[in-house]
């Protein structure tokens, strides 16, 4: 059983180039909405569940295949004991049923605290949740940079590294400790993006406590106006 598994250009060249445009020209990137690790970080999150994607898609159609990416079993198939990848599990493995997705946005020099991702525990009310896994896509990792790598880590045991590059993908269990290093050069303007799945497998009455579609964002009222304004005239 594998602790992450990564894939290399997981979107097409003209996918991944439209999504980061897309995203970072969004008018909810501001201060990031995350506490504690992340308060050097800039960006905006999306709560939704299995139901409430439908919206998600309709609302922000640039997402569409990222989702389909992210979500599709076979991706992180990886992740699954070795066991169930060849013989098929006994009892069906609960799918995903809600998603916490945040643009990660951190300039050199800014970093990721060791941390356990765990967003929805507290809209669950479940004590101690945590995602069946996490995805993340790198958006953009600036060219010449040095450093940012995502370091994993079981307790005080390291596990493995990830060295960022644009187009990547990387699954990894929900449970694993990890940390985001700072990255040095890459020019003036220089930016690291990636957009994370927190993917998590709740009860149905569990699944009811939880929004169906909510964006998170700290840009203010005019964010939201201006979307509701944009989606009207669509």
């Amino acid at each position: 059983m594998s602790e992450y598994v990564t894939h290399r250009n997981a979107l097409s060249a003209p996918e991944l180039e439209a999504l980061r445009e897309a995203l970072l020209a969004s008018r909810f990137v501001a201060r990031s909405p995350l506490m504690g690790t992340f308060q050097s970080s800039r960006g905006f999150a999306f709560i939704f569940t299995e139901a409430g994607r439908a919206t998600l898609e309709e609302r922000f159609p640039f997402l569409r295949d990222y989702l389909a990416r992210v979500m599709e079993p076979e991706s992180w198939r990886g992740l699954l004991p070795w066991r169930e990848r060849l013989f098929g599990a006994k009892q069906e493995r609960r799918r995903p049923n809600a998603f916490y997705l945040n643009l990660l946005l951190l300039e050199p020099g800014r970093s990721v605290g060791r941390h356990i991702d765990a967003t929805l525990q507290e809209p669950s009310g479940v004590p101690g949740a945590t995602p069946e896994h996490v995805s993340v896509l790198y958006l953009n990792v600036p060219r010449g940079a040095k450093g940012g790598a995502l370091v994993f880590s079981r307790g005080t045991q390291p596990v493995g590294q990830v060295r960022p590059r644009p187009g990547m993908l990387v699954h990894f269990r929900g449970d694993l400790t990890h940390e985001v290093q700072p990255f040095t050069g890459g020019g003036e303007g220089a930016l690291r993006a990636s957009l994370v799945c927190e993917q998590y497998a709740f009860a149905p009455e569990v699944l009811v406590r939880l929004p169906e579609f909510r964006i998170q964002s700290k840009a203010g009222f005019a964010a939201y106006l201006e979307e509701h304004r944009q989606r009207g005239t669509s």
